[in-house]
């Protein structure tokens, strides 16, 4: 049984395109819409999928800030496959909508009129300012891959501490200690939270970090590869033995940079990347990464907000943090020092 992301992919369109021509709404070129109409119905995917005024449904909000970190990538297609697969299992349809800091009030009338029963929002490029315009909604909300101190939201999101933690962790434990860190330029949450279990480990490890070694990337594989170049045309660069990315996406866009000027990986430099994309199983060498359960986080905040929509807001909220797991491959060499 084909979903909104095998559609996605058939047609070679994101599934926030899907939803909105399966609901037909508005952003979609009539050429497309009727693309994924037609392969839906060749599908069946209609006969499990029909919607009526009475079905219930809950709307994600895939919130861009700046679009630098949130796009369409297999990290964010599995989130998504994991909230459709949890909404298709409870019984609930489910809407997808792409929206930018100022389309926010628009996005919150459209949810007051289509009569959604929740929101999931996708909180990895928010700020707390960015907050302000669903404080007042009046149905459930969970946020999904961020939360904000003192706030008094449910959220759903990954465990950056530990995992960062547990990374760096395992460099150490293979003799390094001239450690490095590829950095977003970008500021996000998860990515400041990955720097504090980073940062953590060398402090618990009796490793000083040198400021030398923080090498500040944009979070896109052109972005990372352009300035991670600038980086290594300085004359006074100094490279440390190994480098935790802030995720894998930095990792190879660094990566293609050092090899363009012979540096080899990991024989001169290694590195550990996190997120567990893919491409990480065919790179050269194969990348040593923090895997992220990214669909069990989506199928969790699918159900911590179906339980709020049970029993009402009148309760303690809560944050989900999900465990990483460190997947082992060839981008990290073990050096003779030990601790």
């Amino acid at each position: 049984m084909m979903n909104i992301t095998d559609i996605a992919n058939i047609v070679g369109v994101s599934p926030a395109t899907v939803s909105n021509a399966l609901n037909d709404r508005k952003g979609v070129s009539e050429d497309t819409k009727q693309k994924i109409l037609k392969i839906a119905k060749e599908s069946g995917y209609f006969k499990e999928s029909t919607i009526n005024n009475t079905q219930k449904s809950i709307r994600f909000i895939i919130y861009k800030k700046h679009g630098l970190v949130v796009s369409d990538t297999p990290f964010f297609s599995s989130l998504i496959e994991g909230i459709e697969n949890e909404c298709r299992n409870q019984g609930y349809h489910l809407l997808i909508s792409h929206v930018y800091h100022s389309e926010c009030e628009d996005i919150i009338n459209m949810v007051h009129a289509d009569h959604s029963q929740g929101l999931i929002i996708l909180a990895t490029e928010m700020s707390l300012d960015d907050l302000t315009s669903f404080r007042e909604v009046s149905i459930p909300i969970v946020l999904l891959d961020s939360h904000f101190k003192g706030e008094d939201f449910d959220c759903v999101l990954i465990n950056n501490m530990d995992a960062s933690y547990k990374a760096t962790k395992y460099l150490v434990e293979k003799g390094h200690r001239q450690i490095g860190h590829l950095h977003s330029a970008v500021f996000i949450n998860n990515f400041n939270e990955r720097k504090m279990g980073f940062r953590d480990a060398l402090y618990d490890c009796k490793i000083d970090f040198n400021p030398q070694f923080d090498f500040f990337l944009e979070p896109t594989m052109e972005g990372s590869y352009r300035d991670m170049k600038i980086q290594l045309e300085k004359d006074d660069i100094k490279l440390p033995t190994a480098f935790f990315a802030d995720n894998d996406i930095i990792a190879f866009g660094a990566m293609r940079a050092m090899k363009e000027r012979d540096i080899k990986i990991p024989q001169d430099v290694s590195i550990v990347g996190f997120d567990d994309m893919p491409f990480c199983e065919i790179t050269s060498p194969r990348l040593t990464t923090i895997k992220v359960f990214k669909q069990d986080i989506g199928g969790a905040a699918v159900r911590r907000l179906l339980y709020n929509i049970e029993f009402g807001r009148d309760r303690i909220t809560q944050k989900i943090e999900v465990n990483t797991e460190l997947m082992i491959r060839d981008s990290v060499l073990e050096l003779k020092s030990s601790i």
